[in-house]
């Protein structure tokens, strides 16, 4: 009986061969079916890990995207004619209130809002990293950026940005938005979160006004000026060894990550209040009254029963950029909100350090 060695190190019998002999031969023979079973553990791992992290994150993620979008403005509204009316929506201040008011309302239904969304986008950017991006151990569920040249770093972190930024647009307006979507009918469920416009143009997603620029300059802060920093004083260990970090350089990159986090909270907030602003063909006109053939929204169920988990800022008065919103949510709102759960964009940054 002969034995051929293979590309993967296994060994097979040739071919017209009939497996008669010892258990030590029959043992070779059944090597591949072992190691298609290591690796059917490995991806019913990856698997479970990924429905647990689903399960954690995906409610934690909605909650602060809910607290963020909240508008909570400090002054009197005008009404249609005018008249100075005070704010009658909900004031939320804190994380941990929104998720509370969530439960409250719309029970784990809410809490779940956005889980379709986040797993279709979830399996589509890990296909295309895949099948387009030449990334490290792709098997194991971890990809990160090339290891490259500054530039193509940068370059990669841009491409994947333009590729998951509608369906982070769809995600942010499907956790914000008061009505009921249905996870098995996307086509009423992007009627209720997409305007006409949006759908018969879907490019115009990307024209959201300042959306892109805040993802820019998000990138920018992160890639080439965090990039570098923490490669200078936190070199990235040899393979099999343990990270050796002087605490003076450790301490000094903290105190950098707590810089930029003065930044980075900021763009953040306002990445996600001019995601979830709708284009529309025209700013004074409302998406229902520009449904055509009967295409309306109004048909779509409320989420809650006696009231809305968060107050929206009026589409009829939209930011028109990167720099309006900013002024805008400070003007109305106050500093602090462009500073809502900053800590999560701090621990971000720190456990950046632990990945790396």
């Amino acid at each position: 009986m002969k034995l051929h060695k293979q590309e993967a190190g296994l060994y097979s019998l040739s071919p017209g061969t009939t497996c008669f002999g010892n258990a030590a031969s029959r043992s070779i023979v059944f090597l591949a079916p072992n190691a298609d079973m290591l690796r059917l553990t490995e991806m019913i791992t990856l698997l479970l890990s990924l429905a647990l992290s689903f399960a954690i994150f995906v409610p934690l993620t909605g909650v602060l995207v809910r607290f963020r979008a909240q508008y909570n403005p400090r002054g009197l509204q005008l009404d249609a004619e005018g008249t100075p009316q005070p704010h009658t929506g909900p004031i939320i201040s804190s994380y941990w209130g929104m998720l509370k008011r969530v439960y409250r309302i719309e029970r784990w239904a809410g809490l779940y809002k956005g889980l379709m969304p986040t797993l279709l986008s979830t399996l589509f950017v890990t296909g295309i990293i895949i099948i387009f991006m030449d990334t490290p151990s792709p098997s194991h569920g971890r990809y990160h950026a090339p290891n490259t040249s500054l530039l193509g770093t940068l370059f990669y972190s841009i491409i994947m940005m333009l590729i998951s930024l509608p369906t982070s647009i769809i995600t942010y307006r499907s956790i914000t938005t008061p009505f009921k979507l249905s996870s098995f009918n996307p086509a009423k469920s992007l009627r209720a979160i997409l305007t006409p416009t949006e759908r018969r143009k879907p490019w115009i997603l990307y024209l959201t006004p300042g959306l892109l620029a805040a993802e820019m300059l998000h990138i920018l802060i992160v890639v080439v000026g965090l990039g570098p920093i923490r490669r200078l004083l936190l070199p990235k260990p040899e393979l099999g060894s343990y990270p050796d970090y002087s605490l003076a350089k450790l301490g000094i990159y903290i105190v950098i990550v707590l810089l930029t986090t003065a930044v980075l909270s900021p763009l953040e907030v306002m990445a996600i209040r001019l995601a979830i602003q709708r284009n529309h063909a025209s700013a004074e006109y409302n998406s229902v009254s520009q449904e055509i053939e009967g295409d309306a929204e109004d048909n779509a169920e409320f989420a809650g029963n006696e009231e809305d988990v968060i107050t929206l800022r009026s589409e009829s008065d939209p930011y028109l950029g990167l720099v309006d919103c900013a002024k805008r949510m400070v003007d109305e709102e106050g500093f602090s909100s462009l500073y809502r759960a900053w800590w999560i964009t701090l621990l971000g940054g720190l456990g950046s350090v632990a990945s790396y």
